[in-house]
């Protein structure tokens, strides 16, 4: 798995995008399924990790954009998707180079901000990055929804 995703991530290989989407839409199934039920999740909107401008113009695309264009694909009666929502405002050291958790949090404090509140105030969103280690990335990034008015929030990603 980590020679996969580090292909889609960093050797420029995005139809790889289509194989982990599929992995990764048969647990949001489950996880749907589940919460739909018990804590009345439907009607969830796919947002993913954002990058840096910067960034995204060394690399040309975003990995986790990619996985949930695949996703909308697989189901787009169940799913909305909007890449305009979260934005990376600041560019941050990598966070494949900082070990220890604390230091990754300080690293994106204050990173992220949203754009077009109104598409999720009162929404479900499912937050979906490619790979998460300590999960500050995530944890920033909910943070930044919730405040915006976001209903509830589940993170996905591939691996960890």
């Amino acid at each position: 798995m980590r020679k996969t995703l580090w292909a889609l991530k960093y050797r420029n290989k995005k139809t790889l995008a289509k194989p982990l989407g599929r992995a990764l839409y048969d647990r949001i199934l489950e996880e749907l399924e589940e919460r739909k039920t018990f804590e009345g999740f439907k009607e969830p909107i796919l947002i993913p990790i954002p990058m840096s401008k910067k960034r995204l113009k060394e690399r040309g695309y975003n990995q986790a954009e990619l996985l949930c264009k695949e996703l909308f694909l697989l189901n787009p009666a169940t799913f909305t998707f909007y890449s305009d929502v979260l934005y990376k405002q600041k560019e941050t050291a990598r966070q494949a180079t900082i070990k220890d958790r604390p230091k990754r949090l300080k690293n994106l404090t204050n990173s992220f901000s949203v754009v077009h509140k109104e598409k999720i105030i009162g929404k479900n969103i499912l937050l979906i990055d490619d790979i998460t280690t300590t999960g500050a990335t995530l944890f920033e990034a909910i943070k930044v929804l919730k405040k915006a008015g976001a209903r509830k929030i589940i993170a996905l990603t591939v691996a960890h």
